[in-house]
């Protein structure tokens, strides 16, 4: 008699969740139909992808002809007048990467070499009921294969199908053209140009938090206020909330100052323990900043500038802490290939004496610090000078395949702000403490960016980064410069 003995693996492996997500996307897009031939993202009347997909409005196709690829998900009526109707709608990534000399290598023997393959599937489901109530809810499943660099399926990577957002919202007119709405419930936060307070979209598991928010928007302003507190991601169980951690503030932008845009914002902290160069407690930090943005003197010349200042306490010691950030750049517009020219600057304190009664390390929050300090990620906004010269151009050409490809080349400068304070990588970490050398000098990072449109839902990216260790990193351990390269896939409905 034979016998057959069937296993599965464990939930650890990703294979039932990643099935189980793969199956919900694919039933997604069979239940649109593909019959019809226009693109959901490209006419004009439609919502092209958000960062944030509950904030695309597909009520503009209300009373209109659903004739669009995707439409028939888009806008589902679901009363006569179709006040009641919701809106689906997803998004796969596949991301390999591949990495020489990870972390500026290891020990003798130590092998900082590898290639792996991350992947990320979301889907979101938005219920309108009448003008005043909705509910939003988006899963998403992020998934790894094997990595052997140090941490391993770190939780940037994994997260095995969970609850990216979830919330109520009531919203309410305020006057001629002005509207408060509510939120509560898991909701991501994206402020500004993300400096402080992103939903991290670069990380395989993005960042959400659990809590309140109200916004009041008229005309050309908008502000918001929050209460929340950040999810902890539990790579194989469902993700809670850290109890301990507050995060709150409020965030006022104008779209009508000068030509441009106006940011003013106070982002608060509190978590029960926090340490900087020598000096350790409970962490109470508040941020003022506000940001400038728009072209100068109608010129073809556009500006961002930011400033931040921190007070607070940790432990027994005071903060005093601050950043700039900013970028003047130029896009010419005759030559067919549009290039671009941007020159960018950017300073965030450190620390100029160990274990005083001073902290002097600016906090850099929540943010999405990839797209400004270097897509190695070795780098993030404290303790840190960064001078970034950056061009860009589209591809012309006769070929149909390449044309519309734009091309990015960026070149970072950093060097320590104080070099008593350690140099912190993007998630915020100590990535070599101040007291293993004397010099300010980091190094230079260069990046280019190869990036095709192959559709309105279709985008891949290719992209190359290269670390050239500076005299710090010599002196302060493992020195080989850092290569790191990646292919992105990705679909959006």
């Amino acid at each position: 008699m034979i016998t057959t003995t069937i296993t599965h693996a464990p939930l650890e492996s990703g294979t039932y969740r990643a099935w189980l997500a793969a199956l919900l996307f694919t039933t997604m897009l069979v239940a649109t139909g593909a019959a019809v031939t226009d693109d959901a993202f490209a006419d004009g009347d439609r919502p092209k992808p958000n960062v944030l997909r509950q904030n695309e409005d597909w009520s503009v196709l209300a009373g209109q002809p659903r004739d669009g690829r995707f439409d028939a998900m888009k806008f589902v009526p679901l009363s006569d007048d179709e006040s009641v109707w919701m809106s689906f709608g997803g998004q796969i990534r596949e991301r390999m990467e591949f990495w020489k000399d990870f972390g500026f290598g290891g020990p003798e023997g130590a092998d900082r070499d590898d290639e792996f393959l991350v992947s990320r599937i979301r889907f979101h489901g938005d219920l309108h009921l009448g003008p005043h109530v909705r509910l939003f809810a988006e899963g998403k499943s992020s998934l790894a294969t094997d990595r052997d660099l140090p941490g391993g399926r770190r939780t940037l990577e994994v997260d095995e199908l969970d609850l990216q957002n979830g919330f109520l919202e009531i919203k309410a007119p305020a006057g001629d053209s002005a509207s408060i709405a509510l939120r509560a419930g898991r909701q991501e936060l994206l402020y500004g140009k993300q400096r402080l307070v992103s939903p991290l979209d670069w990380a395989n598991t993005r960042r959400t938090f659990d809590g309140f928010t109200a916004t009041a928007s008229g005309g050309t302003w908008t502000a918001s206020g929050f209460f929340t507190r950040p999810v902890m991601v539990e790579k194989y169980d469902f993700n809670d909330t850290n109890d301990d951690v507050d995060f709150y503030g409020i965030y006022a932008n104008s779209r009508g100052f000068s030509g441009g845009g106006a940011d003013v914002y106070w982002l608060a902290l509190d978590r029960p323990m926090a340490a900087f160069n020598g000096t350790s407690g409970a962490e109470e930090r508040h941020t003022v900043g506000g940001r400038l943005y728009g072209n100068i003197a109608g010129s073809q010349f556009d500006y961002d500038v930011e400033g931040a200042y921190q007070f607070g306490d940790v432990g027994d010691a005071d903060i005093e802490a601050f950043m700039f950030a900013s970028q003047v750049g130029t896009t010419f517009t005759e030559p067919p290939c549009k290039p671009r020219v941007e020159i960018g600057f950017d300073y965030a304190s450190g620390d100029d004496e160990a274990d005083d009664n001073d902290v002097e390390t600016f906090n850099q929050l929540f943010p999405l610090g990839h797209a400004y300090l270097g897509y190695i990620d070795a780098i993030g906004r404290q303790n840190i000078v960064d001078a970034r010269l950056t061009t860009a151009f589209n591809v012309v050409t006769p070929v149909e395949a390449l044309s519309g490809t734009k091309i990015k080349f960026d070149v970072h400068y950093f060097w320590r702000a104080e070099d008593t304070d350690a140099v912190y990588n993007a998630g915020g970490a100590v990535m070599r403490a101040g007291n293993l050398g004397t010099s300010s000098d980091v190094g230079m990072e260069l990046d280019l960016t190869v990036k095709k449109a192959i559709s309105a839902h279709t985008l891949v990216v290719v992209g190359y980064s290269h670390f050239f260790a500076g005299d710090f990193i010599e002196e302060s351990g493992p020195d080989q410069d850092i290569d790191f390269g990646y292919v992105i896939f990705q679909y959006t409905i």
